[in-house]
Protein backbone atom coordinates (compact mmCIF):
# COMPACT_ATOMS: atom_id res chain seq x y z
CA UNK A 1 0.00 0.00 0.00
CA UNK A 2 1.71 3.13 -0.92
CA UNK A 3 1.31 6.67 0.79
CA UNK A 4 -1.64 7.72 -1.36
CA UNK A 5 -3.59 4.61 0.05
CA UNK A 6 -3.40 5.06 3.46
CA UNK A 7 -6.68 6.60 5.34
CA UNK A 8 -7.92 7.76 2.57
CA UNK A 9 -10.84 5.60 1.71
CA UNK A 10 -14.02 6.76 0.27
CA UNK A 11 -16.71 7.64 2.33
CA UNK A 12 -19.92 9.78 2.46
CA UNK A 13 -18.17 13.45 2.15
CA UNK A 14 -16.39 12.44 -1.04
CA UNK A 15 -17.50 10.05 -3.28
CA UNK A 16 -21.24 9.56 -4.52
CA UNK A 17 -22.38 7.20 -7.49
CA UNK A 18 -22.77 9.39 -10.57
CA UNK A 19 -26.33 9.36 -11.20
CA UNK A 20 -28.63 12.14 -13.71
CA UNK A 21 -31.24 12.08 -10.69
CA UNK A 22 -28.96 14.50 -9.18
CA UNK A 23 -29.40 17.31 -11.79
CA UNK A 24 -33.47 17.24 -10.76
CA UNK A 25 -32.60 17.89 -7.28
CA UNK A 26 -30.49 20.21 -7.98
CA UNK A 27 -32.70 22.23 -10.07
CA UNK A 28 -35.77 21.76 -7.98
CA UNK A 29 -33.63 23.31 -4.97
CA UNK A 30 -31.89 25.94 -6.87
CA UNK A 31 -34.42 27.10 -9.82
CA UNK A 32 -37.75 26.11 -7.92
CA UNK A 33 -39.76 28.60 -8.99
CA UNK A 34 -38.38 28.75 -12.85
CA UNK A 35 -40.15 27.28 -15.75
CA UNK A 36 -39.41 23.83 -16.02
CA UNK A 37 -42.18 22.19 -18.85
CA UNK A 38 -44.80 23.59 -20.86
CA UNK A 39 -47.23 21.55 -22.69
CA UNK A 40 -50.55 22.97 -24.20
CA UNK A 41 -51.93 25.04 -21.21
CA UNK A 42 -49.95 22.80 -18.77
CA UNK A 43 -47.16 24.67 -16.70
CA UNK A 44 -44.53 23.46 -14.41
CA UNK A 45 -41.80 25.07 -12.58
CA UNK A 46 -38.48 23.21 -10.98
CA UNK A 47 -40.19 22.10 -7.45
CA UNK A 48 -43.75 21.23 -9.40
CA UNK A 49 -41.62 19.05 -11.73
CA UNK A 50 -39.80 17.36 -9.27
CA UNK A 51 -42.59 16.84 -6.83
CA UNK A 52 -44.53 14.75 -9.13
CA UNK A 53 -41.87 12.75 -10.27
CA UNK A 54 -41.04 12.31 -6.48
CA UNK A 55 -44.98 11.61 -6.42
CA UNK A 56 -44.84 9.04 -8.93
CA UNK A 57 -41.47 7.35 -7.51
CA UNK A 58 -43.25 7.01 -4.07
CA UNK A 59 -46.15 5.09 -6.16
CA UNK A 60 -44.20 2.67 -7.59
CA UNK A 61 -42.46 2.03 -4.89
CA UNK A 62 -45.47 1.15 -3.36
CA UNK A 63 -46.72 -0.56 -6.20
CA UNK A 64 -43.60 -2.80 -5.01
CA UNK A 65 -40.91 -1.72 -7.82
CA UNK A 66 -37.59 -2.42 -6.21
CA UNK A 67 -33.81 -2.14 -7.40
CA UNK A 68 -33.81 -4.01 -10.92
CA UNK A 69 -37.30 -4.23 -11.98
CA UNK A 70 -38.50 -2.91 -15.35
CA UNK A 71 -41.16 -0.03 -15.43
CA UNK A 72 -42.06 0.08 -19.56
CA UNK A 73 -43.86 3.26 -20.78
CA UNK A 74 -45.62 3.79 -23.85
CA UNK A 75 -46.08 7.63 -24.39
CA UNK A 76 -45.34 10.61 -26.41
CA UNK A 77 -43.69 13.41 -25.54
CA UNK A 78 -45.51 14.59 -22.67
CA UNK A 79 -44.39 15.97 -18.99
CA UNK A 80 -45.37 12.47 -18.07
CA UNK A 81 -42.41 11.25 -19.94
CA UNK A 82 -40.19 13.73 -18.62
CA UNK A 83 -41.26 12.71 -14.88
CA UNK A 84 -40.88 9.27 -15.75
CA UNK A 85 -37.15 9.74 -16.65
CA UNK A 86 -36.21 11.24 -13.00
CA UNK A 87 -38.79 8.99 -11.16
CA UNK A 88 -38.01 5.46 -12.30
CA UNK A 89 -34.08 5.73 -12.44
CA UNK A 90 -34.52 7.61 -8.70
CA UNK A 91 -35.83 4.51 -6.90
CA UNK A 92 -32.93 2.61 -8.87
CA UNK A 93 -35.14 1.07 -11.51
CA UNK A 94 -35.08 0.08 -15.33
CA UNK A 95 -36.93 2.40 -17.81
CA UNK A 96 -37.98 0.82 -20.78
CA UNK A 97 -39.40 3.22 -23.41
CA UNK A 98 -41.49 1.59 -25.87
CA UNK A 99 -41.62 2.73 -29.12
CA UNK A 100 -45.42 3.85 -30.35
CA UNK A 101 -44.89 3.01 -33.74
CA UNK A 102 -44.54 -0.75 -32.60
CA UNK A 103 -46.97 -3.84 -33.65
CA UNK A 104 -48.72 -5.51 -30.60
CA UNK A 105 -47.43 -8.75 -31.04
CA UNK A 106 -43.22 -6.75 -30.58
CA UNK A 107 -44.56 -4.49 -27.89
CA UNK A 108 -45.53 -7.91 -25.79
CA UNK A 109 -42.20 -9.10 -27.00
CA UNK A 110 -40.66 -6.45 -25.62
CA UNK A 111 -42.64 -5.93 -22.34
CA UNK A 112 -41.67 -10.33 -21.51
CA UNK A 113 -37.90 -9.94 -22.55
CA UNK A 114 -37.39 -7.33 -20.22
CA UNK A 115 -39.98 -8.79 -17.41
CA UNK A 116 -41.94 -5.50 -17.55
CA UNK A 117 -43.53 -5.08 -13.34
CA UNK A 118 -44.84 -2.11 -14.46
CA UNK A 119 -46.72 -0.16 -17.15
CA UNK A 120 -47.63 3.58 -17.99
CA UNK A 121 -49.73 3.79 -21.39
CA UNK A 122 -51.23 6.97 -23.07
CA UNK A 123 -54.61 6.52 -23.70
CA UNK A 124 -53.80 7.46 -27.56
CA UNK A 125 -52.20 3.91 -27.60
CA UNK A 126 -55.37 2.06 -25.99
CA UNK A 127 -55.96 0.04 -28.72
CA UNK A 128 -52.64 -1.91 -29.29
CA UNK A 129 -51.60 -1.82 -25.78
CA UNK A 130 -54.61 -3.89 -25.33
CA UNK A 131 -53.88 -6.26 -27.54
CA UNK A 132 -49.87 -6.44 -26.36
CA UNK A 133 -51.10 -7.15 -22.70
CA UNK A 134 -53.25 -9.90 -24.10
CA UNK A 135 -50.72 -11.34 -25.90
CA UNK A 136 -48.04 -10.54 -23.49
CA UNK A 137 -50.35 -12.93 -21.15
CA UNK A 138 -51.50 -15.43 -23.41
CA UNK A 139 -48.54 -16.33 -25.28
CA UNK A 140 -46.04 -15.20 -22.54
CA UNK A 141 -48.02 -15.85 -19.04
CA UNK A 142 -46.73 -12.54 -17.85
CA UNK A 143 -49.49 -9.51 -16.28
CA UNK A 144 -47.91 -6.52 -15.31
CA UNK A 145 -49.41 -3.62 -13.49
CA UNK A 146 -51.10 -1.07 -15.55
CA UNK A 147 -51.02 2.81 -15.00
CA UNK A 148 -53.21 5.32 -17.72
CA UNK A 149 -51.98 9.08 -18.64
CA UNK A 150 -54.81 10.94 -20.30
CA UNK A 151 -52.71 13.52 -21.67
CA UNK A 152 -54.87 17.11 -21.97
CA UNK A 153 -53.46 17.64 -25.73
CA UNK A 154 -54.75 14.24 -26.71
CA UNK A 155 -58.25 15.23 -28.45
CA UNK A 156 -59.30 11.66 -28.99
CA UNK A 157 -60.78 9.18 -26.91
CA UNK A 158 -59.50 8.23 -22.93
CA UNK A 159 -59.66 4.89 -22.97
CA UNK A 160 -58.11 2.85 -20.30
CA UNK A 161 -56.70 -0.06 -20.31
CA UNK A 162 -55.01 -0.64 -16.51
CA UNK A 163 -55.90 -0.30 -13.02
CA UNK A 164 -54.59 2.64 -11.60
CA UNK A 165 -55.26 6.94 -13.42
CA UNK A 166 -51.59 8.28 -13.42
CA UNK A 167 -53.16 11.82 -12.32
CA UNK A 168 -54.87 9.76 -9.38
CA UNK A 169 -51.88 7.95 -8.28
CA UNK A 170 -49.78 11.27 -7.79
CA UNK A 171 -52.73 13.05 -6.01
CA UNK A 172 -52.86 10.15 -3.24
CA UNK A 173 -48.62 9.60 -2.48
CA UNK A 174 -46.37 12.40 -0.61
CA UNK A 175 -42.92 12.69 -2.48
CA UNK A 176 -39.98 10.31 -1.22
CA UNK A 177 -37.94 12.56 0.47
CA UNK A 178 -35.03 12.67 -2.90
CA UNK A 179 -34.83 10.85 -6.10
CA UNK A 180 -31.77 8.87 -4.27
CA UNK A 181 -30.38 7.17 -7.79
CA UNK A 182 -28.19 4.09 -7.79
CA UNK A 183 -25.50 2.73 -4.64
CA UNK A 184 -23.43 1.50 -7.31
CA UNK A 185 -23.15 3.86 -11.11
CA UNK A 186 -22.85 0.66 -12.87
CA UNK A 187 -26.70 -0.48 -12.05
CA UNK A 188 -28.87 -0.44 -15.53
CA UNK A 189 -30.81 2.95 -15.64
CA UNK A 190 -32.75 2.14 -18.74
CA UNK A 191 -33.10 -1.28 -21.41
CA UNK A 192 -34.04 0.31 -25.03
CA UNK A 193 -34.54 -1.59 -28.12
CA UNK A 194 -32.87 -1.43 -31.22
CA UNK A 195 -34.96 0.42 -34.01
CA UNK A 196 -35.13 -2.52 -35.93
CA UNK A 197 -33.12 -1.27 -39.49
CA UNK A 198 -31.59 -4.30 -39.25
CA UNK A 199 -34.87 -6.47 -38.64
CA UNK A 200 -33.25 -8.04 -34.99
CA UNK A 201 -33.88 -5.67 -32.13
CA UNK A 202 -32.12 -6.43 -29.32
CA UNK A 203 -31.92 -5.26 -25.53
CA UNK A 204 -29.74 -2.54 -24.75
CA UNK A 205 -28.95 -2.03 -21.61
CA UNK A 206 -27.26 1.06 -20.11
CA UNK A 207 -26.06 2.61 -16.48
CA UNK A 208 -26.01 5.74 -14.33
CA UNK A 209 -22.93 6.42 -15.07
CA UNK A 210 -22.58 6.93 -18.68
CA UNK A 211 -26.60 8.73 -18.64
CA UNK A 212 -24.82 11.24 -16.43
CA UNK A 213 -21.41 11.38 -18.45
CA UNK A 214 -23.59 12.23 -21.71
CA UNK A 215 -25.83 14.35 -20.31
CA UNK A 216 -22.86 16.78 -19.99
CA UNK A 217 -21.79 15.70 -23.08
CA UNK A 218 -24.82 17.32 -24.72
CA UNK A 219 -24.08 20.61 -23.15
CA UNK A 220 -20.44 20.34 -23.93
CA UNK A 221 -20.19 19.54 -27.53
CA UNK A 222 -23.41 22.20 -28.02
CA UNK A 223 -22.14 24.74 -25.70
CA UNK A 224 -26.25 24.93 -24.32
CA UNK A 225 -26.62 28.11 -22.15
CA UNK A 226 -28.14 27.95 -18.96
CA UNK A 227 -32.17 27.90 -19.12
CA UNK A 228 -32.03 26.86 -22.83
CA UNK A 229 -35.73 25.68 -23.96
CA UNK A 230 -35.32 22.67 -25.52
CA UNK A 231 -38.31 21.59 -28.08
CA UNK A 232 -38.87 17.78 -28.10
CA UNK A 233 -39.25 16.87 -31.95
CA UNK A 234 -36.93 13.53 -30.91
CA UNK A 235 -39.07 11.24 -29.47
CA UNK A 236 -38.01 10.31 -25.78
CA UNK A 237 -38.57 6.77 -26.05
CA UNK A 238 -35.60 7.31 -28.80
CA UNK A 239 -32.21 6.26 -26.87
CA UNK A 240 -33.91 8.35 -23.54
CA UNK A 241 -34.25 10.96 -26.03
CA UNK A 242 -30.12 11.10 -26.53
CA UNK A 243 -30.04 11.87 -22.62
CA UNK A 244 -31.40 15.32 -23.11
CA UNK A 245 -34.20 14.94 -20.49
CA UNK A 246 -31.56 14.58 -17.89
CA UNK A 247 -29.79 17.55 -20.01
CA UNK A 248 -32.38 19.90 -19.69
CA UNK A 249 -32.22 19.21 -16.05
CA UNK A 250 -28.85 19.61 -15.57
CA UNK A 251 -28.87 22.96 -16.96
CA UNK A 252 -32.29 24.08 -15.26
CA UNK A 253 -33.83 24.85 -18.46
CA UNK A 254 -37.03 24.53 -20.10
CA UNK A 255 -38.78 21.21 -21.66
CA UNK A 256 -41.18 22.45 -25.02
CA UNK A 257 -43.59 19.16 -25.09
CA UNK A 258 -44.87 18.45 -28.94
CA UNK A 259 -47.26 15.98 -28.88
CA UNK A 260 -47.13 15.53 -32.78
CA UNK A 261 -44.02 16.84 -35.20
CA UNK A 262 -45.30 18.91 -37.54
CA UNK A 263 -43.71 22.00 -38.98
CA UNK A 264 -46.01 24.76 -38.31
CA UNK A 265 -46.25 23.60 -34.85
CA UNK A 266 -42.45 23.06 -34.17
CA UNK A 267 -42.25 27.05 -35.67
CA UNK A 268 -44.97 28.09 -33.17
CA UNK A 269 -42.97 26.54 -30.37
CA UNK A 270 -39.91 28.06 -31.64
CA UNK A 271 -42.32 31.53 -31.96
CA UNK A 272 -44.15 31.12 -28.73
CA UNK A 273 -42.16 29.43 -26.42
CA UNK A 274 -38.87 30.88 -27.37
CA UNK A 275 -37.15 27.04 -28.08
CA UNK A 276 -34.27 27.58 -29.50
CA UNK A 277 -32.43 23.77 -29.27
CA UNK A 278 -33.62 20.93 -30.82
CA UNK A 279 -32.90 17.46 -32.19
CA UNK A 280 -34.19 15.52 -34.84
CA UNK A 281 -33.14 12.88 -38.03
CA UNK A 282 -33.20 14.34 -41.30
CA UNK A 283 -36.44 14.03 -42.13
CA UNK A 284 -37.53 16.49 -39.11
CA UNK A 285 -35.19 18.84 -41.12
CA UNK A 286 -36.47 18.32 -44.15
CA UNK A 287 -40.28 19.42 -43.41
CA UNK A 288 -38.67 22.68 -41.85
CA UNK A 289 -37.11 22.97 -45.25
CA UNK A 290 -40.23 22.65 -47.10
CA UNK A 291 -42.91 24.56 -44.62
CA UNK A 292 -44.47 27.97 -46.32
CA UNK A 293 -42.57 30.76 -45.45
CA UNK A 294 -45.13 32.51 -43.50
CA UNK A 295 -44.90 29.47 -40.84
CA UNK A 296 -41.56 30.85 -40.00
CA UNK A 297 -42.55 34.59 -39.86
CA UNK A 298 -42.06 36.04 -36.39
CA UNK A 299 -38.62 34.03 -35.21
CA UNK A 300 -36.22 36.73 -33.95
CA UNK A 301 -34.10 34.49 -31.97
CA UNK A 302 -31.19 32.16 -32.85
CA UNK A 303 -32.38 28.34 -33.01
CA UNK A 304 -29.69 25.68 -32.63
CA UNK A 305 -30.62 21.71 -34.28
CA UNK A 306 -28.96 19.11 -33.94
CA UNK A 307 -28.70 16.68 -36.73
CA UNK A 308 -28.56 12.38 -35.84
CA UNK A 309 -29.63 9.11 -37.42
CA UNK A 310 -28.05 9.35 -40.67
CA UNK A 311 -25.59 11.36 -42.53
CA UNK A 312 -27.44 14.34 -43.87
CA UNK A 313 -27.23 15.11 -47.66
CA UNK A 314 -25.58 18.34 -48.41
CA UNK A 315 -28.89 19.77 -49.62
CA UNK A 316 -30.45 19.49 -46.00
CA UNK A 317 -27.00 21.40 -44.50
CA UNK A 318 -27.33 24.25 -46.95
CA UNK A 319 -30.95 24.32 -47.07
CA UNK A 320 -30.97 24.97 -43.06
CA UNK A 321 -28.22 27.51 -43.12
CA UNK A 322 -30.68 29.52 -45.79
CA UNK A 323 -33.29 29.30 -42.84
CA UNK A 324 -31.25 30.55 -40.08
CA UNK A 325 -30.82 27.72 -38.48
CA UNK A 326 -27.57 26.76 -36.87
CA UNK A 327 -26.84 22.86 -37.01
CA UNK A 328 -24.81 20.53 -35.67
CA UNK A 329 -23.71 16.69 -36.68
CA UNK A 330 -23.73 14.30 -34.32
CA UNK A 331 -23.55 10.46 -34.78
CA UNK A 332 -24.04 7.84 -32.50
CA UNK A 333 -26.21 4.22 -31.95
CA UNK A 334 -28.38 3.19 -29.10
CA UNK A 335 -25.59 1.14 -27.56
CA UNK A 336 -23.85 4.77 -26.92
CA UNK A 337 -26.62 5.97 -25.32
CA UNK A 338 -27.79 8.20 -28.62
CA UNK A 339 -24.75 10.42 -30.12
CA UNK A 340 -21.58 10.34 -28.81
CA UNK A 341 -19.52 11.67 -31.67
CA UNK A 342 -19.60 14.96 -33.02
CA UNK A 343 -18.28 16.77 -36.14
CA UNK A 344 -16.49 19.58 -33.57
CA UNK A 345 -16.34 22.36 -35.59
CA UNK A 346 -12.81 24.37 -36.11
CA UNK A 347 -12.21 27.92 -36.21
CA UNK A 348 -9.92 27.71 -39.73
CA UNK A 349 -13.25 25.91 -41.38
CA UNK A 350 -15.13 29.40 -41.26
CA UNK A 351 -12.06 29.88 -43.88
CA UNK A 352 -12.91 27.64 -46.12
CA UNK A 353 -15.53 27.28 -49.35
CA UNK A 354 -19.21 26.64 -48.90
CA UNK A 355 -19.04 23.58 -50.20
CA UNK A 356 -15.55 22.55 -48.37
CA UNK A 357 -17.85 23.68 -44.99
CA UNK A 358 -20.56 21.63 -46.23
CA UNK A 359 -18.19 18.57 -46.77
CA UNK A 360 -16.75 19.85 -43.30
CA UNK A 361 -19.63 19.50 -41.39
CA UNK A 362 -20.81 16.56 -43.17
CA UNK A 363 -18.48 14.09 -41.68
CA UNK A 364 -19.45 11.88 -38.13
CA UNK A 365 -16.38 13.60 -36.63
CA UNK A 366 -14.66 12.54 -33.55
CA UNK A 367 -15.39 11.52 -30.05
CA UNK A 368 -17.76 13.17 -27.20
CA UNK A 369 -15.50 14.91 -24.26
CA UNK A 370 -16.05 12.19 -22.21
CA UNK A 371 -15.99 9.26 -23.95
CA UNK A 372 -12.51 7.82 -24.32
CA UNK A 373 -11.99 6.83 -27.45
CA UNK A 374 -13.48 6.41 -30.95
CA UNK A 375 -11.47 5.20 -34.45
CA UNK A 376 -12.12 3.87 -37.06
CA UNK A 377 -10.12 -0.13 -37.14
CA UNK A 378 -9.70 -3.16 -39.13
CA UNK A 379 -12.59 -5.18 -37.61
CA UNK A 380 -10.20 -8.37 -38.42
CA UNK A 381 -6.88 -7.08 -36.99
CA UNK A 382 -8.14 -4.53 -34.75
CA UNK A 383 -5.33 -2.16 -36.31
CA UNK A 384 -6.46 1.78 -36.59
CA UNK A 385 -6.49 2.08 -40.44
CA UNK A 386 -4.17 5.39 -41.78
CA UNK A 387 -5.83 8.71 -41.63
CA UNK A 388 -5.69 8.83 -45.65
CA UNK A 389 -8.94 9.28 -46.31
CA UNK A 390 -9.03 6.25 -48.26
CA UNK A 391 -8.80 3.29 -46.42
CA UNK A 392 -12.14 1.64 -45.24
CA UNK A 393 -12.20 0.15 -41.92
CA UNK A 394 -14.72 -0.20 -38.69
CA UNK A 395 -15.90 2.77 -36.36
CA UNK A 396 -15.62 1.29 -32.72
CA UNK A 397 -16.14 3.10 -29.61
CA UNK A 398 -14.55 2.36 -25.97
CA UNK A 399 -15.25 4.21 -23.11
CA UNK A 400 -17.83 4.87 -20.39
CA UNK A 401 -20.75 6.03 -22.73
CA UNK A 402 -20.86 2.63 -24.10
CA UNK A 403 -23.37 0.26 -22.96
CA UNK A 404 -23.38 -2.59 -20.35
CA UNK A 405 -24.38 -4.89 -22.89
CA UNK A 406 -27.77 -6.79 -24.74
CA UNK A 407 -30.28 -8.30 -22.35
CA UNK A 408 -30.24 -11.58 -22.22
CA UNK A 409 -27.71 -11.94 -25.25
CA UNK A 410 -24.51 -13.06 -23.86
CA UNK A 411 -23.10 -14.37 -27.46
CA UNK A 412 -24.27 -10.55 -28.98
CA UNK A 413 -22.73 -8.77 -26.05
CA UNK A 414 -19.49 -10.66 -26.72
CA UNK A 415 -19.35 -10.43 -30.18
CA UNK A 416 -20.09 -6.39 -29.70
CA UNK A 417 -16.91 -6.17 -27.95
CA UNK A 418 -14.58 -8.34 -29.25
CA UNK A 419 -11.02 -7.07 -28.97
CA UNK A 420 -11.87 -4.45 -26.36
CA UNK A 421 -13.89 -2.18 -28.32
CA UNK A 422 -17.32 -1.95 -29.08
CA UNK A 423 -18.11 -2.88 -32.79
CA UNK A 424 -20.72 -0.27 -34.83
CA UNK A 425 -20.96 -1.81 -38.07
CA UNK A 426 -20.45 1.39 -40.05
CA UNK A 427 -18.13 1.24 -42.01
CA UNK A 428 -15.79 4.50 -42.49
CA UNK A 429 -12.57 6.49 -43.34
CA UNK A 430 -10.33 8.29 -40.87
CA UNK A 431 -9.26 11.87 -42.98
CA UNK A 432 -5.96 13.39 -42.46
CA UNK A 433 -7.43 15.74 -39.89
CA UNK A 434 -8.62 12.56 -37.56
CA UNK A 435 -12.28 12.84 -38.42
CA UNK A 436 -14.49 9.99 -39.00
CA UNK A 437 -16.57 9.97 -42.58
CA UNK A 438 -18.78 7.00 -42.87
CA UNK A 439 -18.64 5.20 -46.06
CA UNK A 440 -21.30 2.75 -45.23
CA UNK A 441 -22.81 0.20 -43.04
CA UNK A 442 -21.06 -3.67 -43.71
CA UNK A 443 -24.57 -4.83 -45.07
CA UNK A 444 -25.02 -1.82 -47.53
CA UNK A 445 -21.86 -2.17 -49.13
CA UNK A 446 -22.82 -3.02 -52.82
CA UNK A 447 -20.05 -5.32 -54.87
CA UNK A 448 -20.50 -5.19 -58.32
CA UNK A 449 -18.39 -7.10 -60.59
CA UNK A 450 -16.12 -6.86 -57.49
CA UNK A 451 -15.78 -3.36 -57.40
CA UNK A 452 -17.39 -1.93 -53.80
CA UNK A 453 -20.07 0.54 -54.20
CA UNK A 454 -20.79 2.50 -51.57
CA UNK A 455 -24.45 3.10 -51.43
CA UNK A 456 -24.05 6.66 -49.13
CA UNK A 457 -22.16 8.18 -51.97
CA UNK A 458 -24.83 6.90 -54.10
CA UNK A 459 -27.38 8.69 -52.28
CA UNK A 460 -25.43 11.77 -51.73
CA UNK A 461 -25.84 12.29 -55.84
CA UNK A 462 -29.33 11.57 -55.79
CA UNK A 463 -30.13 14.34 -53.13
CA UNK A 464 -28.18 16.98 -55.40
CA UNK A 465 -31.20 16.67 -57.81
CA UNK A 466 -33.73 19.26 -56.67
CA UNK A 467 -36.43 16.72 -57.26
CA UNK A 468 -35.16 14.35 -54.59
CA UNK A 469 -36.76 14.62 -51.21
CA UNK A 470 -35.57 11.11 -49.97
CA UNK A 471 -33.91 8.36 -51.38
CA UNK A 472 -32.39 4.99 -50.45
CA UNK A 473 -30.00 2.88 -52.59
CA UNK A 474 -29.69 -0.77 -52.24
CA UNK A 475 -27.89 -3.77 -53.45
CA UNK A 476 -30.12 -5.61 -56.22
CA UNK A 477 -29.32 -9.22 -57.05
CA UNK A 478 -28.11 -9.33 -60.82
CA UNK A 479 -26.73 -12.64 -62.78
CA UNK A 480 -23.60 -10.76 -64.41
CA UNK A 481 -22.64 -8.14 -61.77
CA UNK A 482 -23.25 -9.95 -58.77
CA UNK A 483 -25.01 -7.03 -57.48
CA UNK A 484 -26.06 -3.76 -58.69
CA UNK A 485 -27.01 -0.42 -57.18
CA UNK A 486 -30.98 -0.06 -56.67
CA UNK A 487 -32.43 3.46 -56.33
CA UNK A 488 -35.69 3.80 -54.01
CA UNK A 489 -36.96 7.43 -54.59
CA UNK A 490 -39.64 9.90 -52.98
CA UNK A 491 -39.90 13.03 -54.78
CA UNK A 492 -40.53 16.35 -53.29
CA UNK A 493 -44.34 17.31 -53.44
CA UNK A 494 -44.98 19.37 -56.40
CA UNK A 495 -42.10 18.45 -58.61
CA UNK A 496 -41.37 15.52 -61.59
CA UNK A 497 -38.19 13.90 -62.53
CA UNK A 498 -37.95 10.36 -64.01
CA UNK A 499 -35.60 7.89 -63.48
CA UNK A 500 -33.74 8.58 -67.16
CA UNK A 501 -33.14 12.14 -65.69
CA UNK A 502 -32.03 11.15 -62.19
CA UNK A 503 -29.29 8.39 -63.86
CA UNK A 504 -28.17 11.04 -66.36
CA UNK A 505 -27.72 13.84 -62.97
CA UNK A 506 -25.64 10.78 -61.28
CA UNK A 507 -23.78 9.98 -63.77
CA UNK A 508 -21.94 14.18 -63.88
CA UNK A 509 -21.12 12.86 -60.67
CA UNK A 510 -20.05 9.04 -60.07
CA UNK A 511 -17.78 6.52 -61.86
CA UNK A 512 -20.03 4.95 -64.39
CA UNK A 513 -20.01 1.45 -62.51
CA UNK A 514 -21.89 3.01 -59.51
CA UNK A 515 -24.63 4.27 -61.57
CA UNK A 516 -28.36 2.80 -60.38
CA UNK A 517 -29.07 1.02 -62.95
CA UNK A 518 -32.45 1.25 -61.63
CA UNK A 519 -34.67 3.81 -60.08
CA UNK A 520 -37.85 3.37 -58.29
CA UNK A 521 -40.17 6.00 -57.21
CA UNK A 522 -42.21 5.31 -53.68
CA UNK A 523 -42.57 6.08 -50.54
CA UNK A 524 -39.84 4.90 -48.12
CA UNK A 525 -40.56 2.53 -45.01
CA UNK A 526 -39.18 4.41 -41.71
CA UNK A 527 -38.70 3.71 -37.58
CA UNK A 528 -40.35 5.84 -35.65
CA UNK A 529 -37.24 8.20 -35.10
CA UNK A 530 -37.17 8.61 -38.98
CA UNK A 531 -34.62 6.01 -40.03
CA UNK A 532 -35.18 3.92 -43.43
CA UNK A 533 -35.33 0.77 -43.04
CA UNK A 534 -32.98 -0.50 -45.58
CA UNK A 535 -33.33 -4.19 -44.69
CA UNK A 536 -37.30 -4.16 -45.75
CA UNK A 537 -35.79 -2.15 -48.91
CA UNK A 538 -33.02 -5.44 -49.66
CA UNK A 539 -36.15 -7.59 -49.37
CA UNK A 540 -37.92 -6.32 -51.95
CA UNK A 541 -34.56 -5.99 -54.38
CA UNK A 542 -34.32 -9.83 -53.48
CA UNK A 543 -37.42 -10.82 -54.02
CA UNK A 544 -38.46 -12.72 -57.14
CA UNK A 545 -39.53 -10.03 -59.33
CA UNK A 546 -36.61 -7.85 -58.55
CA UNK A 547 -34.51 -11.26 -60.40
CA UNK A 548 -36.62 -10.53 -63.28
Amino acid sequence: MNIYEQGLGRNAANFEPLSPTSFIERSAQVFADMPAVIHGDRRFSWSQCRDRSARLAAALRELGVRRGDTVSVMLANTPEMIEVHYAVPGINAVLNTLNTRLDADLLAWQMNHCETRVLITDSEFAPVMRQALRALKQVHGRTPIVIDVCDSEYAGSHERVGQHAYESLLASHLPVPKLQGPLDEWDAIAVSYTSGTTGDPKGVVTHHRGAYLNAVCNVAVWTMPPFARYLWTLPMFHCNGWCFPWTVALLGGVHVCLRKVEAKAIFAAMRDHGADHYSAAPIVHDLLIAAPAEDRHGIAHKVRAMVAGSAPPATMIEGMARLGIEMIHVYGLTEVYGPAAVSARQPSWDRASPAEQVRLNGRQGVRYPLQEDMTVRDPVTLQEVPADGETIGEIMFRGNIVMKGYLKNEAATESAFQGGWFHTGDLAVLEPDGYARIRDRSKDVIISGGENISSIEVEDALYRHPAVLSCAVVAKPDARWGETPLAFVELRPGTEATAEQLMAHCRTMLAKYKLPREVRFEALPRTATGKIQKFQLRRKASSAEALE
